[in-house]
């Protein structure tokens, strides 16, 4: 392979002597605004809730946590693989302050509901 390429699929793939890094995914979102504040929804499906952390600080929502893949130690060979598993992490801005917002979670069929419960100056 001549260098130009090597330098190119080095910065596609990355150098090949380094350990693969296993990426954090990012779970998708709905966000609603109403009168008591906000509902963050993401879809979590296949993770435990214990395995999830939900902090706010000033205007964010950082969750975060684990999928881990159950089924792995029982099979030798992957054919195809298109969850994410390992960690994940979100952070939402909200255009308020958070820090002083009641959170209740629910935990249901894979979907988080995170009520954040504060005054919306801003809603409409």
């Amino acid at each position: 392979m001549n260098k130009e390429l090597s330098e190119i699929v080095e910065q596609l793939f990355g150098n090949r002597s380094e350990p693969i890094q296993h990426s954090i995914w990012h779970p998708r979102a709905d966000i609603y605004q109403y009168a008591k504040g906000w509902l963050i929804k993401l879809e979590l499906a296949g993770v435990k809730q214990e395995d999830i952390q939900v902090c706010v600080s000033d205007a964010s929502l950082k969750i975060e946590g684990k999928r881990r893949d159950l089924i792995v130690k029982e099979i030798t060979k992957a054919y195809k693989m298109e969850i994410s598993y390992n960690r994940f992490e979100r952070v939402i801005e909200l255009p308020e302050n958070l820090e002083n917002a009641q959170i209740e979670m629910e935990f249901n069929h894979g979907m988080l509901l995170i009520h954040l419960n504060c005054k919306c100056d801003k809603y409409e």
